[in-house]
């Protein structure tokens, strides 16, 4: 049982999601997020919390900033593009129920006061930006610390909005590094 309301896109996301664990939760029917739905989440939040798990794309990422403008304190569970595809379709309705337990698990509030634990130079130091396999990096190191795949400028932000210690993030690191130098040698 979940302590948070689970905050979805539609339907099908509530069907997988019902299938992984036990959990009160809020479909907002995509793009369309009225002011009824914003102030259900504002109540769940108040009364219980929130956890918004979105579809990895872009459509989910703007729901995501939707409903992060508009409610604060909430947590973002994440799942990555590789867990959530099935037959060219990107969704949480395609996730395993052990994928979407994990990101629960997982799942980090944003933090209330501007934190600057991280930097561009880091992005740029940890290859995360402008190299060849950044994207990759990325996406491998966003899985294992549960904050889930963006775009660099994205991801600085949610290493520092997260809560993410420098200690965590560089074992979270040091594992991605060696998981691609393992794939390298393949």
């Amino acid at each position: 049982m979940i302590k948070e309301v689970i905050v979805v896109e539609g339907k099908d996301d509530i069907s997988a999601v019902k299938r992984a664990v036990d959990a009160e939760l809020i479909a907002v029917g995509g793009f369309g997020i009225n002011r009824k739905v914003i102030d259900e989440i504002k109540e769940a939040q108040n009364r219980q919390g929130v956890i918004v798990m979105t579809d990895p794309d872009f459509a989910g990422e703007k729901i995501r900033k939707i409903i992060s403008k508009r409610v604060k304190g909430i947590k973002h569970a994440y799942i990555s593009q590789e867990d959530g595809i099935k037959n060219g379709n990107i969704g949480i309705e395609n996730a395993l129920p052990e994928t979407i337990i994990n990101a629960l698990k997982n799942a980090k509030c944003e933090l209330k006061e501007k934190r600057k634990e991280f930097k561009v130079e880091d992005m740029v130091f940890f290859q995360l930006t402008g190299g060849a396999k950044s994207k990759m990096k990325r996406d491998m190191l966003g899985k294992e610390l549960g904050i889930g795949y963006c775009n660099s400028s994205q991801f600085l932000k949610r290493l520092n909005n997260y809560g993410i210690a420098r200690e965590e993030f560089e074992k979270a690191i040091d594992k991605v590094s060696n998981l691609i130098k393992e794939k390298e040698n393949e």
